[in-house]
């Protein structure tokens, strides 16, 4: 099997955890890791905040003990702010093992900034931003860290330059891209556009991370299948489901491809999470953020899990209702055992 290859740093599969803002906190790294997530990254940091001591940033870049290999994904627009964050996050002593730029979110006081996607509108701009982020991490210590970029495929409805801006990163000094296959306008409507991650592939000597509606293991597969990309990034399909790396992963290693039958890849996946399972699982997020972050944000943070665990259970709908407004750690896990679990 080919092994996923960024820079000197060698990964044990090609499937990836996608910084999720809002969600890829360490429990949710921690638990996709053990599922099988090869490369997971925390949600994205202002290089503003990390220059000018942010305690938000501060505590977004903490790493858990049990946590496997991390990237740190960074934002920002400004050369000097992202040579510093080059510099700063990359010398060796924070955990991380890559550094990636973010030139893909949509959310509009990031584009507002000129940040995120918005450096789509301006390639050479883009490659400026990318170049000072390389630089400062060739500066940080003498076996530089991989700096990666995450984009979209173009900024308007309708545009695909792709191809162009990974050109870009590239030449900036970048060790990989991941391709979102949709725009900034898009936001998550419509369907991803895989082909463009196919011709990003093509046009590349780096290797081509795909992102974009991978809600199961065999889509995983089939994005590889289809556009030759060398890993897979899940963002929104591993939400409450951190099984869907193992998934992935036992298909994979199987040496399953998307031209055989449904039914063999029935054969080698492993048995679904039953309602216990995922009660447990959910039971146990909520443990590790308490542990993290007091009872009275993880009780608020679990609200937005809750039913991505429970999506299809008996019961979930009423469920998610009650505990939406519930603050009581006890009701909370006595509700969920008590109705989903028989």
């Amino acid at each position: 099997m080919k092994k996923l290859q960024i820079g000197n740093l060698q990964f044990k599969n090609p499937f990836l955890l996608a910084p999720l803002a809002g969600f890829t906190d360490k429990t949710m790294r921690t638990l996709c890791s053990e599922q099988g997530a090869s490369l997971t990254f925390t949600e994205m940091v202002s290089g503003k905040g990390l220059k000018y001591g942010d305690r938000k940033t501060g505590q977004l870049l903490t790493l858990g003990e049990d946590e496997g290999p991390v990237g740190f994904q960074v934002f920002g627009s400004e050369l000097d702010v992202m040579e510093f964050a080059g510099k700063t996050l990359a010398d060796g002593t924070w955990g991380n093992v890559v550094l990636d730029l973010n030139c893909g979110c949509p959310v509009p006081k990031i584009v507002k900034n000129g940040e995120g996607s918005a450096l789509l509108k301006d390639l050479d701009k883009m490659y400026d931003v990318i170049h000072a982020l390389v630089k400062g991490a060739e500066a940080a210590q003498e076996n530089p860290m991989p700096v990666t970029v995450k984009m979209r495929m173009g900024f308007k409805k309708d545009q695909n330059i792709a191809v162009e801006a990974a050109k870009a990163a590239e030449a900036a000094g970048a060790a990989a891209v991941t391709i979102h296959g949709r725009t900034r306008e898009q936001f998550y409507e419509g369907k991803a556009d895989w082909s463009a991650i196919a011709s990003v592939k093509d046009a590349l000597r780096i290797p081509v991370i795909g992102n974009g509606d991978v809600m199961c293991g065999q889509d995983a597969i089939r994005m590889m299948d289809e556009t030759g990309c060398d890993g897979v990034m899940i963002a929104r399909g591993a939400v409450g489901n951190p099984w869907i790396f193992n998934e992935a992963k036992s298909l994979y290693e199987a040496g399953w491809n998307s031209s055989e039958s449904e039914a063999f890849a029935l054969e080698i996946l492993p048995d679904k999470p039953s309602a216990k399972d995922r009660v447990e699982m959910l039971i146990r997020h909520l443990d590790m953020l308490i542990a993290d972050k007091g009872e009275g944000v993880a009780v608020r943070e679990i609200r937005k899990f809750i039913g991505a665990y429970t999506k299809g259970l008996r019961g979930a709908a009423a469920i998610r209702r009650d505990l939406n407004v519930e603050t009581n750690v006890k009701v909370i896990k006595d509700t969920l055992i008590n109705h989903l679990v028989r």
